[in-house]
């Protein structure tokens, strides 16, 4: 792999880490500080929306910056933002903590992706997607289980000064290894909202809101979800988050490939009818340890296999604005996580933790009429132009 590719994707292994790791501490967070599950929940929700909110934001307002510096500084915001999680007292300084960690994640992990995007060959840019993502993925397999087994042992602060030194170390290596990188032209805020107006653009942004909503929500709940298996057993919720991480590094690295050979809404199409299959099928699946497993599998194929996808279909709509489509998209993934988390703090008031999976089928079938819609928005020009050049070609043959 390009060494500046890896050292893109070792920080998004430090903020996935940070990332999914709450869904396996949620429990003892909110008997430490006294509170429920649900609110604790919000930690996932202030992350993710300051992400969604800060993303297109500060890409417009830091655009002028070098890379370099950028990156670095987004990773010591978010290191600063876990330190004060892990030493906070109360649920409001947790919260507050939780949102500056996604603010540093907003400004690195659109701006990683843009790079990565600029410095792959068009040919192989799946696979440069999919290369930095596999950080994000990776950190699913190896950081999240590793984070919530150590909690199991030392408790839920002890996780988050570990992600806080894979914040640090990640800092450190883009620092020391990542080459200067020139700044791309400024852009506004309101050019860097411009694609929204594209129909295409905002179903394909609306399919990722609705899948990574669906997809996203059980797992922040994953800890009661998985209950009657793990019976509260930590280390073995730990290791059920690690089969599904190592699905979804294999799903990510999988897709990255098939997008370079085939056309992406296929694939997209395929991992949200298996999705909404599987998470209808979760009340049942989910009360025994084999069904669990096979669960656990599909679920992190089909959802992490989407992200690259998504991401080469928004780069195909309009390649000169790439890194902005890319940033938008982030958004939109962050703000289905953030809305999400609430969504599945209500349903949890009032229905049992296994029907979360039905809700989340809902939500992707939701995602699923997007992307038909916007195929269909694909095609009408598509067939405008063949129309027009078919009139034209009789026009100069009757000529």
């Amino acid at each position: 792999m390009d060494r500046r590719l890896l050292i893109l994707a070792l920080g998004m292994f430090a903020l996935g880490t940070d990332n999914f790791v709450i869904a396996g501490i949620l429990p003892s967070v909110a008997a430490s500080l006294h509170t429920s599950v649900s609110t604790a929940g919000l930690m996932v929700t202030f992350y993710a929306l300051t992400y969604a909110v800060a993303a297109p934001v500060m890409a417009a307002v830091a655009g002028g910056l070098p890379r370099k510096l950028l990156l670095v500084a987004a990773l010591g915001i978010f290191v600063v933002g876990n330190a004060v999680s892990a030493l906070a007292t109360d649920m409001q300084w947790v919260l507050l903590s939780r949102a500056l960690a996604g603010f540093g994640a907003a400004l690195f992990a659109p701006t990683a992706l843009g790079v990565a995007s600029v410095l792959a060959d068009p040919r192989k840019r799946g696979r440069a997607l999919a290369a930095v993502t596999a950080g994000l993925t990776g950190a699913t397999a190896l950081g999240s289980p590793i984070g919530t087994l150590i909690g199991g042992f030392g408790g839920w602060r002890t996780t988050l000064w570990f992600v806080t030194a894979l914040g640090v170390a990640a800092m450190i290596g883009v620092w020391a290894l990542l080459p200067s990188i020139a700044p791309p032209a400024p852009v506004r805020l309101r050019e860097r909202l411009a694609p929204l107006r594209d129909m295409r653009v905002l179903l394909t942004l609306m399919t990722s809101l609705f899948a990574f909503g669906g997809f996203l929500m059980v797992y922040t709940y994953a800890g009661v979800v998985l209950e009657p298996v793990t019976r509260g057993d930590g280390r073995m919720l730990a290791g059920m988050l690690l089969l599904w991480g190592v699905a979804a590094t294999v799903g990510n690295l999988l897709a990255g490939r098939l997008v370079d050979r085939f056309e992406s809404r296929h694939i997209v199409s395929a991992m949200l009818w298996v999705a909404i299959a599987n998470f209808c099928a979760l009340p049942w699946t989910s009360a025994h340890p084999l069904g669990a497993v096979f669960a656990l599998v599909v679920w992190g194929l089909c959802g992490w296999g989407l992200i690259v996808p998504q991401q080469h279909r928004l780069v195909e709509l309009s390649p000169p604005v790439a890194p902005l489509l890319l940033a938008l998209n982030n958004t939109a993934t962050y703000l289905g996580l953030a809305c999400s988390g609430v969504l599945g703090g209500l349903v949890l008031r009032t229905a049992d933790a296994r029907y979360l999976g039905v809700v989340a089928a809902a939500l992707i079938a939701l995602a699923f009429g997007f992307t038909v819609a916007a195929h269909r928005r694909t095609q009408r020009p598509a067939a405008a132009q063949a129309s027009r050049a078919a009139l034209a070609g009789r026009g100069t043959h009757g000529a």
